[in-house]
């Protein structure tokens, strides 16, 4: 499937899929079906409810989560030669930022406080930017302008980093990374995401050419399913529910599609 086909039809089919929409959707069209078809409609109801509060406050997030969060462990530095830093984007907010004039993050803002880490720990490094926007419409900024205006307030001169603007999934963060930053033969890289989505970036990057060392941040689990702890929101587990979910369907889908070379990337891979 060709890149532009597969962003629209993966946005559009995420939409459809994504938890608690679709639970909560269930439960309201039961509520419609219940005025025509009183008991098919109300077993619809009961369903969707019952799935929204199990995916809230139950630990099927967590469940869902751990195994990919715990793929990869975290970075021990070996004393070899750090050549260069790749952070990929989604930490930021575009729309909010263009709109109040200063940058705007979500939860995951852990991978620039990453990136400002790690350009002071390796001054020598190259460091990396892959962030452009993942909106049907191109916004008025993208995740790497974001960045751009930030990181004077992180203590990094913009002028250290190389931002790539383009990219609009993951598979397209790899691919323009290698572009831009023409790794060589031996050459050891970092690459810095969300611990949640780190099997599916390593998978691109492999699948790129383009071989990368994991740097996991922002985690969103304990590493244990917590089995009998439950959420203290319905929001925060049917949240967890939803962004765990993406990436399992993320990965399946770009192994189907080719993009990634294996179901389940791990560090031996």
């Amino acid at each position: 499937m060709e890149g532009s086909a597969f962003f629209y039809a993966a946005k559009l089919l995420w939409m459809l899929a994504v938890p608690s929409s679709a639970l909560a959707l269930l439960a309201g069209l039961g509520l419609l079906v219940s005025l025509r078809r009183r008991r098919t409609g109300w077993w619809m109801m009961a369903l969707g409810i019952v799935g929204l509060l199990i995916c809230g406050l139950g630990p099927v997030g967590r469940v869902l989560a751990v195994p990919l969060e715990n793929r990869f462990p975290s970075f021990v530095d070996d004393g070899r030669p750090i050549v260069g830093v790749v952070v990929l984007g989604g930490s930021e907010r575009p729309d909010i930022t263009a709109a109040r004039g200063q940058p705007a993050l979500t939860q995951a803002g852990e991978r620039l406080i990453a990136l400002a880490d790690l350009s002071r720990r390796y001054p020598q490094a190259r460091i990396l930017f892959s962030g452009g926007s993942g909106d049907f419409e191109k916004p008025s900024l993208s995740e790497a302008d974001v960045v751009r205006m930030l990181l004077p307030q992180l203590g990094v001169d913009p002028a250290r980093v190389l931002f790539e603007a383009a990219s609009r999934n993951t598979a397209e963060n790899a691919a323009l990374s290698r572009d831009l930053a023409r790794p060589a033969p031996g050459e050891r890289w970092l690459l810095v995401t969300s611990a949640l989505h780190m099997p599916r970036a390593i998978g691109c990057f492999e699948a790129a050419g383009f071989p990368v060392v994991a740097y996991p941040v922002d985690y969103r689990t304990a590493g244990t399913p917590q089995w009998t702890r439950p959420f203290a929101r319905v929001s925060e587990g049917l949240e967890m529910t939803d962004a765990a979910l993406r990436e399992w369907i993320g990965l399946i889908a770009y192994r189907i599609t080719g993009r990634i070379g294996v179901l389940f990337p791990g560090p031996t891979t």
